[in-house]
């Protein structure tokens, strides 16, 4: 059935103004003034800003963890997303070493297949480098549409990779069109400053801050930074949190080179301090990189609306405070690292940056959407309004106040680090393909209703090839 959105304020990462939309068999068809067809539905948007769907580029939904399991899978994770006014994530395949990397894309498969309510792609780890990994990274890119591979440069011991892993999984991603995000923290220094504050009694949450110092951050993103230089390849640093961080971003990319950064609403609103609540309360607020101190705030403020940090991504990973976070009773280290803030991250940015002079309306969509769809291949499919994308909308009402609360939020998550914080702006109904998953701030989409999507690769410094790949897609 075709639909005309009407009335609304359409907001792109470049444009404001008022028009119509129709969406016909999921795509949008047209845009113009006072657009008429007898059997479309119209959607009312009178009052509303009409924004292209959220894509939260950073997400771990089932995703297992220091003896635990993510609360909020595929289902629950993506109706929170939805209601937050995300119509697109990207999850991250955790790998095994001496398997092959579509062991785990297979894995992921059957964790999210006929779960999700909006769309859905993958990135894949990283961990290890050795011929069969060489030979299966330009596969996955070009017959999984799995574009972006992440290497870990902390949790030593687990997760984390070495610097041989990461310069050549660099390498092969300037070949083949991957793009390389990295954990940016020094996990050699962090796993000796922890060994030593547990020697000395240190236990409680905020020693998760203290033994992951903010100059660790620094130092592992300015070494990521300079191995892509020497690959002449590209970079994603995920969730930034600090001015040694930014700045090390911002000296590369003053170089010319193709070095990305990524915040996240969590590291925008609350600071260092929280971890020092009593009775283990602290132990909500534990995920990696720590929270910082709170002038670090205004530095990422700024950054992203210089340019210097182009994406806002969510780090959903969500352990219910009773039953997973208090694992780590009497040892910081056993904490499930993570928290729950796929659903507010549009409405954080928007209350915060937009309406407090921040940053720009466009700026806002630029980072909550349109920058995730161009550096993750998913563009002009996704991230913006236009003849021909997707009819990924959310009707946004800029003036609805409400107070952000684990008793209304849609996750299943036991509680919300964002508790209390009183935010201006609302997704009111969002559309996905042209088909509502919530309307009028009601659920209406079944889980299987997302698609994966497959992603276009990366290509470095060719806007031919990249355009041509758009073209085929």
């Amino acid at each position: 059935m075709k639909k005309i959105v009407k009335n609304g304020t359409i907001v792109t990462a470049s444009d404001s103004y008022q028009g119509d939309i129709l969406i016909e068999n999921g795509k949008i068809a047209e845009i113009g003034l006072n657009l008429n067809e007898p059997e479309a539905e119209v959607i009312n948007a009178d009052g509303l800003y009409v924004f292209p769907g959220g894509i939260d580029p950073h997400t771990h939904m089932d995703m297992p963890f220091g003896g635990t399991v993510t609360k909020d899978n595929f289902e629950t994770g993506t109706v929170g997303a939805a209601y937050g006014g995300t119509t697109t994530i990207i999850d991250f395949c955790l790998t095994e070493k001496n398997k092959p990397l579509r062991h785990a894309l297979k894995k992921w498969h059957e964790k999210s297949e006929g779960q999700a309510v909006i769309d859905y792609g993958f990135h894949l780890q990283i961990s290890e480098i050795n011929e069969e990994v060489l030979r299966e990274i330009p596969e996955v890119i070009e017959e999984d549409g799995v574009t972006s591979f992440k290497v870990f440069m902390a949790y030593k011991g687990v997760l984390q990779a070495d610097d041989e892993t990461l310069f050549q999984t660099l390498v092969k991603a300037k070949e083949s069109g991957g793009l390389v995000m990295v954990h940016a923290e020094n996990g050699d220094v962090i796993n000796h400053l922890t060994q030593r504050a547990l020697a000395e009694g240190k236990t409680d949450p905020i020693y998760h801050a203290l033994t992951r110092p903010p100059e660790l951050e620094g130092e592992a993103t300015g070494r990521a930074a300079k191995l892509t230089a020497l690959a002449d390849s590209q970079l994603y640093v995920v969730h930034v949190t600090c001015k040694e961080a930014v700045e090390q971003i911002a000296e590369a990319r003053s170089k010319g080179f193709s070095v990305y950064g990524e915040t996240c609403p969590q590291y925008l609103v609350l600071d260092q301090s929280y971890l020092e609540k009593p009775d283990f309360e602290g132990a909500k607020y534990v995920w990696s990189p720590p929270l910082r101190e709170k002038f670090n705030q205004e530095v990422l403020w700024n950054a992203l609306k210089s340019g210097e940090l182009q994406t806002i991504g969510s780090d959903q990973c969500s352990f219910d405070f009773h039953g997973q976070k208090d694992l780590g009773k009497g040892d910081f280290t056993k904490i499930p690292n993570g928290g729950p803030f796929v659903e507010d991250r549009f409405s954080v940015l928007f209350s915060e940056g937009v309406k407090k002079g921040r940053i720009s309306l466009n700026q806002f969509v630029d980072m909550v959407s349109t920058q995730a769809a161009k550096l993750f291949g998913l563009f002009p499919q996704k991230g913006t309004i236009a003849p021909g994308s997707d009819a990924d909308l959310v009707l946004f009402d800029p003036n609805k106040e409400r107070t952000i609360s684990a008793e209304t939020h849609h996750l299943a998550v036991d509680y919300s680090a964002l508790e209390g914080l009183k935010v201006t702006g609302e997704p009111v109904s969002v559309l996905l393909r042209g088909e509502y998953v919530i309307k009028d701030k009601q659920l209406v989409a079944e889980p299987g209703t997302g698609k994966f999507i497959k992603r276009a690769p990366f290509y470095k410094n060719s806007p031919e090839k990249k355009a041509a790949s758009l073209l085929r897609g």
